[in-house]
């Protein structure tokens, strides 16, 4: 039919489209402030009832939340670096209680959402149903998008049912053209293999050729010959497949130009033999990908040995978070978290160039969250630098840093306070401790790795003990029970936290010293809050 393909003498390898061959940029920083009436890059510590009331109207574009699931548990919590255990408490009296609980404050996460804003909602099959309705009610049944299910954990065994592996996300829209990035995921090896089977001489990627001609006889250019081949004669005409010449930025006036620069570019398959229709190469890694379902099994759970671990109980997948970043927000838009626990929402909006506010009621969770922001995000935590609207400064706010305060809060989160505030490592157990709350390492016995896979700082020697009481006032009983802990753990120095030293604990501090040389450094909550505490740190 056709005549040998006059083609060009040399064939250039097309670039991709994308720029799928250069590396990808970062995602753009975010600008400063894109709300005159909302502050971002915020942290707010306590119930987030409260704080919600305190914002505007229809000011956020998208808001997840993860909040405690009615699952009635108790967990021991490690939480990561810091390693504090203590006791999560995920119960309510019944699931009214909890419905009860969750309705005012999802009436203000329905109100301070945008009318072109997203809301997802995470919970499980404990009390998923009633969560429904009443969302159903808040934000509009007319307004529900997705009940997504995501496998959280793999099989496992149950007595006497199906075992649960599942989580569901309830996905609302705030009422008019909610935004939408349409999220892939890649297909199937063995599909890919199955229907692109050529390989391309010149570049070696794998591709299908498909069809360069149409159904039906055309009069006009595109039913003219080109290079020896007419479509005509089987009744065709060429049609060149939409946005290809966008996809590779190729010329061409005429339908022979066109056909032409795709030849030129390597894209046009010869059949051999110089016989049949030539057709256009469409290659494998150019493919968009299948668009996701509402159902996620290929996000895994976080494992233990996971690098983002840090031990929270309910803690999400970042890949989990920046899916619904990516899929309902644009760049700059608000992200917000009101359950942020250990803040993954928060780093993935950071690292997609959203802006972001977090509300948690602990505020061992808000420390949590400020520390992986400034080690995963590199962000600083100053208020001076997010006043001038640096866009890689944060703040935290409403943290009990008043004396009354801090006696209020439960043992364990002043301990976690405390220890944090003068740079230690809070113990991995409060049971069982032998006496040391936390740990300090000396800058100079810091490995050059952080983080879990670091072993927690636990195989170096050069440590000094802590020990917080959430007393008015130590006495001298306690100096002599830690006075026991140095000498043990042979240490040379030590530190304690209360909010007050007697008198005879300070002489038991100083006669402890002339008779062993080991210094026990008395810090009191005062000294901690006011910052005077850098002269006896060192």
């Amino acid at each position: 039919m056709a005549k040998k393909p006059d083609t060009p003498a040399k064939r250039r390898a097309p670039s991709r489209p994308g720029g799928k061959t250069s590396r990808p940029s970062p995602p753009p920083a975010p600008a400063a402030r894109p709300s005159a009436l909302l502050d971002t890059r915020i942290i707010y510590c306590g119930d987030c009832l409260d704080q919600l009331r305190r914002l505007p109207d229809a000011c956020v574009d998208l808001i997840t939340i993860d909040p405690p699931f009615n699952s009635n548990r108790n967990y021991e919590v490690f939480w990561g670096e810091t390693k504090e255990k203590r006791a999560f408490e995920d119960r309510h009296a019944s699931t009214a209680a909890y419905i009860d609980y969750m309705r005012p404050r999802c009436v203000e996460l329905a109100r301070v959402l945008k009318k072109t804003g997203s809301f997802y909602y995470h919970c499980d099959w404990h009390a998923g149903h009633y969560i429904k309705v009443m969302l159903d009610q808040l934000f509009g049944e007319n307004n529900f998008l997705n009940e997504i299910i995501w496998k959280r954990t793999h099989a496992h065994g149950s007595a006497d049912r199906f075992a649960p592996v599942h989580d569901t996300l309830f996905v609302y829209h705030g009422g008019k053209g909610h935004t939408w990035n349409p999220p892939r995921q890649p297909h199937d090896p063995a599909y890919v293999e199955k229907h692109f089977r050529q390989i391309d001489e010149l570049t070696g990627r794998r591709f299908q050729a498909i069809t360069l001609t149409g159904s039906g006889i055309r009069r006009g250019e595109s039913g003219m010959p080109w290079r020896g081949v007419d479509p005509t004669r089987v009744g065709r005409h060429w049609a060149i497949p939409g946005k290809v010449m966008d996809r590779y930025n190729l010329a061409g006036d005429s339908v022979q130009e066109r056909l032409n620069s795709l030849d030129a570019a390597n894209l046009i398959y010869w059949p051999r033999g110089g016989d049949g229709v030539p057709r256009l190469k469409w290659f494998a890694d150019e493919l968009e990908g299948v668009a996701l379902p509402d159902l996620w099994t290929d996000v895994p759970p976080i494992s233990a040995n996971a690098a983002e671990r840090l031990g929270y109980p309910t803690q999400k997948p970042l890949a989990l978070l920046e899916r619904i970043i990516k899929a309902s927000s644009s760049t700059n838009d608000i992200v917000l978290d009101a359950f942020c626990g250990c803040g993954t929402a928060l780093v993935a909006a950071q690292n997609l160039g959203r802006q972001w506010i977090g509300i948690d009621i602990s505020p061992t969770a808000c420390r949590v969250m400020a520390k992986r922001l400034r080690d995963v995000c590199r962000m600083k935590e100053s208020e001076p630098l997010w006043k001038a609207h640096k866009t890689d400064a944060f703040i935290v706010r409403d943290l009990p840093w008043s004396i009354a305060k801090l006696k209020e809060i439960p043992p364990f989160e002043f301990e976690n306070w405390a220890i944090i505030a003068i740079g230690g490592i809070p113990n991995k157990a409060q049971v069982g401790d032998m006496g040391i709350d936390g740990r300090i390492f000396p800058v100079s016995a810091a490995p050059k790795k952080r983080g879990a896979a670091s072993g927690e700082l636990d195989f170096m020697d050069q440590w000094y003990p802590i020990q917080v009481k959430q007393k008015d006032k130590v006495g001298r009983p306690d100096i002599d029970a830690f006075e026991a802990v140095m000498t043990r753990e042979d240490r040379t120095k030590g530190f304690f936290v209360a909010f007050d030293f007697s008198s005879d604990a300070m002489r038991e501090i100083d006669a402890f010293f002339r008779k062993s040389c080991k210094v026990i450094v008395p810090l009191t909550v005062r000294e901690i809050l006011e910052e005077e505490i850098a002269r006896k740190l060192v």
